[in-house]
């Protein structure tokens, strides 16, 4: 299946989150005939088939089209304004547009479709969400979080808001949010990390988890372990005599730097 390239075709509203147990080319060518009589000494004619190659102008306009609609113009308007709410709704009709044509005459994306959309692509969606929101949204956001709770998904719709606890039961309960009246299209400080942009999750978890596993975003995976290392590194400080001196020495010292480590839990 081709895949689009980066550059609008009509917004496809949705409904989220309800469960998420259950996924230039130049002008093409074609050959027209032309016929041009020859004369022969005979009394019979004959003619002669050439081809002369002509540009098919429906085609060049379907690429126009196209182009037009995988466009990050709208996307990024939408996110320079600090509209939010549009700017997720344009995500989603972008994911549909660069998915194919399946995706574009269902209205929405199968989770073994995200394989058609190039790894350029997503990554500058995920750019613009993250620039635009000071490195608070975007894909490889909710990446890092969705690495930080082994891949769990409760935890994890919990921890980018997409869950509220219910105050009204003695154990501690969570259900999904309502769509669109309980999400947040602000950044403020109750607005948790990696909260946009939103992924269906009608038909389940797997679309979420093929864009989380795309390519475009091995590289958070890299960035993680340069922290972990750097996380050793400190802690080896801390245990191994810096602290120990500072904390008086011994064994009291030495179990202290639980309390300089930096806790990635939740």
């Amino acid at each position: 299946m081709a895949t689009n390239t980066l550059h609008s075709i009509p917004h496809n509203h949705h409904s989220l989150l309800k469960r998420h147990h259950s996924s230039d080319a130049a002008p093409s060518l074609f050959l027209k005939p032309t016929t041009t009589p020859t004369t022969k000494p005979i009394s019979l004619s004959s003619s002669t088939l050439t081809f002369s190659l002509s540009p098919n102008t429906t085609t060049s306009s379907s690429f126009s089209a196209a182009a037009s609609s995988t466009s990050l113009d709208l996307l990024r308007s939408h996110l320079a304004a600090g509209d939010f709410r549009q700017a997720d709704e344009e995500t989603r009709r972008l994911l549909i547009a660069l998915a194919g044509d399946a995706a574009q005459k269902r209205g929405y994306v199968f989770f073994s479709e995200v394989q058609y959309i190039t790894e350029s692509d997503l990554k500058a969606i995920d750019e613009l969400w993250r620039t635009f929101s000071d490195g608070k949204f975007g894909y490889s956001v909710q990446k890092k979080i969705f690495n930080k709770v082994n891949n769990d998904f409760t935890r994890f719709f919990i921890k980018v808001g997409w869950m509220k606890k219910l105050a009204t039961t003695e154990v501690e309960q969570y259900n999904y949010r309502s769509f669109p009246t309980e999400f947040f299209w602000e950044i403020d400080g109750d607005t948790p990390e990696g909260h946009l942009p939103l992924t269906n999750a009608l038909r389940g978890t797997q679309l979420l988890k093929s864009i989380l596993a795309h390519p475009a975003f091995n590289d958070v995976l890299e960035e993680e372990e340069e922290e972990e290392d750097d996380e050793k590194v400190v802690e080896g400080v801390v245990g191994g005599g810096l602290m120990k001196g500072l904390m008086g020495g011994g064994e009291k010292g030495a179990t202290s730097k639980g309390v300089f480590k930096p806790d990635y839990s939740f």
